[in-house]
């Protein structure tokens, strides 16, 4: 898992970094001792014998407690991201790693994706009208694109974006990628901007959807994932979102980096509060803002 840490560009502006590969005994605290370090991080998950032995050195020779950590706990605290995708555990502890948020939580933010949703309606109906308008009088094909989606629990429903692509009737199967020609010249401009997600409001008022959350996937993206990784599953615990922890903190990411992206909607879903909400809504706008996309 370490490898992984320090491969992240928060983690390596930051900190600098010594392995220890000998035996967690008194040869380790004495090279901490005669080095100092902010952090003592625990790479991998130890015997429980093995870990009150090292901690029972630390203590006794003055190694401050607070400076020894988890590797799950420094990954979070370094990179905003959740590590446990690269875990090697049973299906049992997969489970029991990731929690569902409270029903409380789940009412207040219900709650505020009717309330922003409805707030916002009056402004950005004509902005989808025009765009519809325009996407309808510079290509042909429909305006508004729609397609099946994986949402909570698995349920499947029908997502509406406008359409930026050059319309095809059989639809496309391969993944949109940088510099993609079936992307139209304003299809480009509404991805920048993201007006072309505008009619997901839709799917807020209906409930498929929130404001915010991991981003949905087709059904074969899903499973080609769910196969490759069995965390992949978990994101779907609640509801999909227009933005998320992942889009703003990896906006150009593709289908082919979920993964990736993975890593920060398992941190969103773990670490999910009313002040994570509104701090998502602020960088979106500055990722909006910035044209900052696929």
């Amino acid at each position: 898992m370490s490898k992984q840490l320090i491969r992240k560009p928060m983690f390596s502006k930051s900190y600098t970094y010594n392995f220890w590969s000998g035996p967690v005994d008194i040869k380790l605290i004495k090279y901490l001792k005669k080095n100092h370090y902010d952090f003592v991080v625990i790479d991998k998950w130890v015997g429980e014998k093995i870990l009150n032995q090292f901690l029972s050195l630390a203590q006794f020779y003055d190694i401050p407690a607070t400076r020894i950590i988890n590797i799950v706990e420094f990954y979070e605290k370094t990179t905003f991201c959740c590590p446990m995708v690269h875990a090697e555990i049973s299906d049992e502890e997969i489970i029991s790693m990731v929690e569902k948020p409270s029903n409380k939580l789940l009412s207040i933010k219900r709650f505020m994706d009717l309330l922003i949703a409805t707030l916002t309606l009056p402004i950005v109906l004509p902005i989808i009208f025009i765009a519809a308008v325009l996407t309808k009088l510079t290509s042909k094909g429909p305006s508004i694109f729609s397609q099946q989606r994986v949402g909570k629990n698995g349920k499947l429903f029908t997502l509406y974006k406008i359409r930026t692509m050059i319309y095809s009737p059989e639809g496309y199967q391969v993944h949109t990628v940088r510099g993609d020609k079936r992307i139209t010249k304003l299809g480009k401009l509404f991805r920048k901007t993201k007006i072309d997600e505008l009619p997901q409001l839709w799917n807020v008022l209906k409930g498929d959807m929130s404001l915010i959350g991991p981003r949905p996937e087709r059904v074969d993206i899903v499973d080609k994932f769910a196969i490759e990784n069995n965390f992949y599953p978990l994101r779907h615990i609640i509801k999909p979102g227009i933005t998320g922890w992942a889009q703003v903190n990896n906006p150009t990411a593709t289908p082919e980096e979920n993964l990736e992206k993975l890593e920060y909607d398992l941190y969103y879903i773990n670490h999910l509060s009313v002040k994570l909400e509104l701090q998502i809504l602020l960088r979106t706008v500055g990722v909006v803002s910035s044209m900052e996309s696929l």
